[in-house]
């Protein structure tokens, strides 16, 4: 593969904004019919760089070249028309159009200039199923679940036929059956001669599907594997710049005292049926299951935010079956959403306002809200949990990671009983989840019941004392940690 000439070459790639250097003179090579990881920590440079390749962003100096021409995309559009194609983490359907419009948009097929909607929705079809995705393309991408929103952004870009793919984060809300249908549609894609570069924070999968490995670090390409398989902790220090005793830290021992019981819960729409389980004081109680099994419908039920047909929910022994997310606040079990985006922070308002509007009956005792008071509220809390981040600063600013803080903030300054985080890391590099796993070890350590939903198996393998797995709505059982391990947990949730 090396002697193959590179189809896109960049050299010297420098980015500032005003006196901020964000990107150091980055050399890098991208030949036909391999996958090159592009690794490190949020902050590293790898989106500006992806970005100036996708022609998003222009690069203050340095230069490119596409099949040995000079290659300078003034925007996307260019750069797609030249065979280059980005698929962003961060989801950009229009929940107004259908799944077939959404994948050919600003490209339908046209017939005697009409839209032909019988082609577009037979090749969407055709796409959606390549990916192990059973849905009809005429439905509303509104409603759809995060992953499922997330495999109709990957059926988009693998229809641009584009000699290039850059792929961020691609499997943050998959599965391991999803991903591995995502895996089978990449290396047909080499196989054709497509080059990729592929950014995940999931290492593991790195040495399944990567042919090198490109690891940066504050705006410099610091270090090159020439394979993928590569041990996860060589990966992790050259991201960092640091030896890593350890990936997760030690888990707390639980009381003996049932926190959150949960008794034959079901759902109107059926996502989960006859759910049972019990979550002690200071537990850290995983659940696991491929993308569609009910995990987050189930949380969702739990936590007041989906309906309940069937069954009950208690707290130290009282019933509590929420009817609303209030419900669930006031009795002190909070969520974590999987979206933090969309469902977790407010973009455009303040680190402060985020954490004070969960909390403006403490914060408002006699009726009256002041700027101050909401700062110095929220200022103890942003220094108590690490954000990096000033009070006044706009949530939509922050990193992943960050904003992940600001939730668990606001919801910590409740001092709750019992706290359900839903794919806690997605999209969350290395150093960063290290942080939110202390964090949670920290909240079992306080007594607190702790749920963690998690498409990583590593992760959820990784934080939880015990780990009830779901297949199909149903429950496949619940493993102690002894007994839970990559085999055991697939062939629970593959029943």
């Amino acid at each position: 593969m090396t002697t193959r000439s590179p189809i896109l070459s960049l050299r010297g790639i420098q980015k500032s904004y005003g006196p901020i250097k964000v990107l150091h003179g980055v050399d890098l090579d991208i030949r036909p019919g391999e996958v090159v990881a592009l690794l490190g920590e949020n902050g590293a440079g790898k989106s500006t760089l992806s970005n100036i390749i996708s022609g998003t962003v222009q690069p203050s100096a340095g230069e490119m070249t596409w099949l040995d021409k000079p290659y300078a995309p003034a925007n996307p559009r260019a750069a797609m028309d030249e065979g280059v194609g980005m698929i962003h983490q961060e989801l950009k359907l229009l929940p107004k159009l259908s799944i077939a419009e959404n994948v050919f948009v600003g490209r339908y097929p046209m017939t005697s200039g009409r839209l032909d909607r019988k082609t577009m929705e037979d090749k969407a079809r055709a796409g959606l199923q390549r990916l192990g995705l059973d849905v009809s393309p005429d439905r509303l991408v509104e409603g759809l679940s995060t992953g499922k929103q997330q495999l109709i952004e990957i059926a988009k870009a693998l229809m641009l036929n584009a000699r290039l793919l850059i792929l961020d984060e691609p499997t943050a809300a998959l599965g391991g059956e999803e991903t591995q249908a995502l895996f089978r549609q990449i290396e047909r894609l080499k196989s054709e001669g497509v080059g990729i570069i592929y950014i995940s924070h999931r290492l593991e999968e790195i040495r399944q599907i990567t042919d090198r490995i490109v690891v940066m670090r504050d705006g410099a390409k610091v270090q090159e594997f020439d394979s993928g398989d590569v041990p996860i902790r060589t990966i992790v220090e050259a991201m960092v710049g640091r030896s890593l005793e350890r990936m997760f830290p030690a888990l707390p021992v639980p009381t003996e005292e049932v926190a959150l019981e949960v008794r034959s819960l079901s759902s109107p729409t059926k996502a989960f049926r006859d759910i049972s389980f019990a979550v002690r004081r200071g537990e850290v109680f995983g659940i696991a299951g491929l993308m569609g099994a009910g995990r987050t419908e189930l949380v969702r039920a739990i936590t007041g935010a989906d309906p309940i047909s069937a069954g009950d929910v208690f707290l130290h022994g009282k019933p509590v079956t929420p009817r609303s997310p209030i419900d669930a606040i006031r009795n002190g079990i909070v969520l974590v959403p999987e979206d933090r985006k969309l469902q977790g922070v407010v973009l455009d308002h303040s680190i402060a306002e985020n954490i004070g509007y969960a909390n403006l009956g403490e914060i408002a005792r006699s009726g009256w809200l002041s700027t101050r008071r909401i700062r110095e509220f929220a200022e103890d809390y942003i220094k108590k949990l690490g954000v990096k981040g000033r009070g006044g600063q706009h949530a939509g600013e922050l990193s992943g990671g960050n904003q992940q803080k600001v939730v668990l903030a606001k919801w910590l300054a409740r001092k709750p009983q019992v706290v359900v985080l839903d794919e806690p890391t997605r999209g969350i590099d290395v150093g960063a989840r290290s942080s939110i796993y202390d964090l949670i070890m920290d909240l079992a350590r306080e007594g607190v019941a702790v749920i963690v939903v998690s498409s990583d198996l590593e992760e959820v393998l990784g934080v939880s004392s015990r780990i009830m797995v779901m297949a199909q709505g149903k429950q496949a059982g619940i493993l102690n940690r002894e007994d839970a391990n990559d085999v055991s947990v697939m062939e629970l949730a593959t029943i």
